[in-house]
This record gives structure tokens, sequence and C-alpha cells, in this order.
């Protein structure tokens, strides 16, 4: 529990009303619960800020407060981050290396580092500094894991895979596997071998279920602070800047180079050999399909700038009405 005054100090915000108000909880601005505060961010929200039964509310001015408690914050959705961190369960976590794990005398473990049961660390592998590794995980040779970073449990690192320090890797990530790589002749597919390996920043999260190729020749690489959401393929030889925010489904093909704080919606994706700039955004569903400059927004495959798209989808639309139009009075005059 804690006042609505300690709440706004972490927040950096500034208090409306009794800032002794004691809050215990979050809830939803539409399914607000007395003691509890809320926040509103999107305007779609705001018509449930009157009708609300939480005791008071983030908000980014005080008109949308009305008569209620509450805490100004310029960002009220960061501001709504920080609180529910401070509020976030706090789950028993595995310290210690448990007996059932398997670690190569050759691997180098940093202190404070917690090893859950029945994970492997091969060779030469390098566990920083108070890093967390949960069960059932495979560390393979000269993989390198650094400070402060959590592995969640079922992730496989294959040969050489490096990750930065605070990072955070979901259950069923796997990094490292071999990218999609074959030679075809007289009907005989040759597998081409990948030699590279996959190298991930600082501040980096990995969702649930990803896969992230190695490179054939040189390394696949992750900028720092990328976030990726669960399912997200990368193949191999793929360069992604710093900053960039990939959600589910996202899948970049192979040797695409993608620059610092790209954006990609649900199921976008760029085929192999392309180049993006830096803060493209990609809406749902988006392929590039080739070389695209940054600082616009895409839409469609292939992906076009999003009012060039606009465009094109009303001018078929209008299309489409003349034609039927022109059916009609070919119809008409048939009778006549």
């Amino acid at each position: 529990m804690a006042t609505l005054k300690e709440l706004a100090d972490i927040v950096q915000g500034t208090v409306v009303g009794n800032a002794g108000l004691k809050i215990n909880g979050i809830s939803t601005v539409q399914n607000g619960k007395p003691g509890t505060i809320t926040f509103l961010a999107n305007p779609r929200y705001f018509k449930y800020a009157e009708f609300t039964k939480a005791s008071a509310v983030i908000a980014s001015n005080q008109e949308l407060l009305g008569d209620r408690d509450g805490i100004i914050a310029d960002n009220p959705q960061l501001a709504m981050s920080k609180v529910l961190d401070y509020f976030s369960p706090q789950y028993p976590l595995q310290v210690g290396i448990h007996a059932s794990a398997i670690i190569d005398s050759s691997a180098k473990v940093g202190k404070g580092v917690s090893i859950g049961p029945n994970t492997i660390v091969e060779s030469d592998v390098i566990i920083g500094n108070n890093s967390i590794i949960g069960a059932n995980n495979v560390i393979s040779a000269e993989s390198v894991i650094g400070k402060n970073s959590e592995i969640k449990s079922n992730v496989h690192f294959y040969y050489g895979t490096v990750i930065g320090d605070r990072c955070l890797i979901h259950s069923g990530a796997v990094i490292g596997s071999d990218g999609y790589g074959f030679v075809s002749e007289k009907n005989t597919h040759f597998k081409i071998p990948q030699n590279g390996k996959v190298v991930i920043g600082n501040d980096v999260e990995i969702g649930a279920n990803c896969t992230i190729d190695r490179g054939t020749i040189e390394d696949t690489t992750i900028g720092d602070m990328c976030k990726f959401d669960n399912s997200v393929q990368i193949a191999h030889n793929v360069s992604i800047g710093k900053g960039c925010l990939l959600t589910a489904h996202v899948t970049i093909a192979g040797s695409t180079k993608i620059g610092e704080f790209c954006i990609f919606g649900g199921q976008a994706g760029a085929i192999d050999h392309v180049t993006i700039g830096d803060r493209a955004i990609f809406a749902c569903y988006t392929v590039a399909m080739k070389d695209l400059p940054g600082g616009q927004i895409y839409s469609g495959a292939p992906a076009r700038e999003i009012k060039e798209k606009n465009r094109r989808d009303a001018v078929y639309v209008e299309i489409k009405q003349l034609k039927e139009q022109l059916k009609q009075l070919e119809e008409k005059f048939e009778v006549m």
C-alpha cells in the first residue's frame, strides 16, 4: 500500500486532491475498484473517467480528473508502468545453482548467478554477475550471457550466442539455430553451413517462442534496447538497429538491414536483402519488398507510404463503384 503522494514521487508527477489517500493496487478505468488507482492515456477511454470507481486517476491534465483525486503526469502510460512495477507481485526466484544443473568445468559463472533445475551449461560459456538462468535451458558452448540478465525456462542458446547486460529472454526462445540456406542442383538440395552466430545487445527483451537464426558468414545482430513480442522470426544475417519494436509474428527474412527505432506491427515483415531506414513504422500485415527510407509510416504488401496506399485504395474503390454503375446502366438499356 502507498499514499497518493508516495506514488506521485515515484512517477515524478503532481498530486491533485488528497495526498494522503491510501492506494492498495491498480485497476482499469472501465472496471475501476475502490482503493485502487487507474490511468487515462488513450482518448477512447476518456468516456469512462466520469464513472470509474477507482479512488484515484493518473492523467495528463487536471480537466480529465474532474473532482477526483489523482496525479498529473506528462506521460500517464509511463507513469502507470512505474506504478505497476511498484505493485508487482514478488514471485520466489531460484537462488544459487540447483543440484541437477550440469555445468562444464570450463564455464565461467559470475558472482550471484542463479541456475535452475536441469539446465545444461556447456564448455567455455560465460555468465555475468547476478544473472538468473531458469530451468531446463541449454546454453551451448562458447555462449556469453551478460550481467543482470534473466533467461526464463526452456530456452536454447546455440553455439556461440552472445547476449548483453540486463536482457530478458522468455520461455521457448531459440537463439542461434541454423539459418534457412540451401543450394539446389539437379533436384538435390545442398545445405549451406551457417558459421556465424547471434549477437544481442544490452537491455533487450525477447518474447516467448521467438527464433533468431545465426548468420551464414557474418553474425545476426540485434541492437541495444530492442523489444520483441512473442513468436518473432529473425532469419540469418539480419541486422536490427537499436531501439526497434517488433510485435507478434513479425518475420524478417535473411540479410535484411533495419535501422534504429523502427516499429513493426503484428505480422508485418520484410523480404530478404532489403534495407530499411531509421524510425520507419510498419502497420500490421505490411511487407517491405524493396529498400525503404526511414521516418515514414508504411502500409500494404508491397509496403508503400501510408498516404499513397490510402490514395490507391480510394481509387480502387471508386473504379469498383464505377464498374457497378456501368453494369447497372447496361442492364437498364438491355431491358429498354
